[in-house]
């Protein structure tokens, strides 16, 4: 299998040690971690892992895929990958892709996951979107207490994912689970009207909402009309990486328009306190990475959330931003690989 190790600190070759055609354009592959990295690959439910996979011209691409699995069941680690027309990485994972190869991947990231498993929630898919939502409600259903409604939206009859799995968890959990199908070629794309009728009773639940873009955008406003307050609305976003994300690169120069500043980061991570150069403008990522900082993160980008952190003193600017709210920017709340210095100490902290 073409994979090449980078010797970078945290990414690590996963066996592939069996493939499972979900269905025509969705293959499963279960993934075992090597002995001294089983701790690496602990993970919450709704997690990703980020993967090195062949791309253009010779070269690399990284994909990010949700784990369909629960870190509450006793499963093997596993990720699912539907096909995406024109998709290099996607397709050449459902053709290419068979047990005993290996694949170079970063530990889970992500922070599309409940704060909590022992409150109701309402689980809402569209597509491929189904899988970070499944590896919720069998976590929710397993190891918590509340009740779990997922509303599931697909094209047809044989679009639908998981089928086996999810009447199996309806059959042992008759009291805690229900599983509302939408099938457009029988009731249409779902409407703000039809789709609130549907889960008005479940409206008062934090919600987790994974799928296409305008499916997403439908759910939250029917939700909104129902008076579910935005902060229990959590979106999952599928973004494609334009970039090497598994290079750990040098201290980078100075980001056009921002103030220089050179100086120090303290930074509180896993109950250890590291402090290094941030120098002038150079995104606090790259700063923690060239100083042996062993810093969480996936696209690098400014799109996954991977590597959030808090501001506890001094001051920073975020050169990009999707995913971070209002509410998240006045707590204090970063995302490390868009940050730049705006005083000449900040302390920081991930905890």
């Amino acid at each position: 299998m073409p994979a090449e190790p980078t010797g970078g600190a945290r990414t690590h070759r996963l066996r592939v040690t069996e493939v499972i055609v979900e269905n025509a354009d969705t293959h499963s592959l279960v993934l075992q971690a090597p002995p001294d990295a089983t701790d690496r690959f602990g993970y919450r439910p709704g997690q990703f892992l980020t993967l090195k996979l062949p791309g253009t011209d010779g070269g690399w691409a990284a994909r990010c895929y949700s784990l369909s699995s629960s870190p509450h069941t006793g499963e093997p680690l596993k990720i699912t990958v539907k096909r995406v027309i024109g998709g290099r990485c996607s397709n050449w994972v459902c053709d290419e892709v068979r047990a005993g190869d290996e694949i170079e991947a970063l530990p889970p990231a992500g922070t599309f996951t409940p704060d909590s498993l022992d409150t109701d929630l309402l689980l809402v898919a569209g597509g491929s979107g189904i899988t970070p939502v499944l590896s919720i409600a069998k976590s929710a259903l397993s190891q918590g207490t509340g009740k779990v409604a997922l509303l599931y939206a697909n094209r047809d009859d044989s679009s639908v994912v998981f089928r086996d799995e999810l009447w199996g968890l309806t059959e042992a959990y008759p009291e805690r689970l229900v599983v509302i199908h939408w099938l457009e070629l029988l009731l249409g794309l779902p409407g703000v009207d039809r789709l609130a009728a549907v889960l008005a009773p479940y409206a008062d639940r934090d919600a987790y909402v994974c799928g296409p873009g305008p499916m997403m955008d439908v759910t939250e406003q029917a939700l909104r009309s129902l008076g579910t307050p935005a902060r229990r609305i959590h979106r999952e976003r599928f973004f494609s990486l334009s970039g090497d994300v598994f290079d750990v690169p040098a201290p980078s120069a100075p980001v056009a328009g921002t103030d220089e500043v050179s100086g120090s980061v303290r930074v509180e991570l896993d109950d250890e306190t590291h402090t290094v150069p941030w120098p002038s403008a150079t995104p606090l990522l790259d700063a923690l990475l060239a100083g042996g900082v062993d810093a969480p993160f996936s696209c690098r980008e400014g799109s996954c959330a991977a590597c959030t952190c808090r501001v506890v003193s001094g001051e920073v600017k975020l050169i990009r931003n999707e995913v971070l709210d209002e509410q998240d920017l006045a707590d204090g709340y970063i995302l490390a690989c868009q940050a730049v210095p705006l005083t000449e100490r900040v302390e920081v902290t991930y905890s």
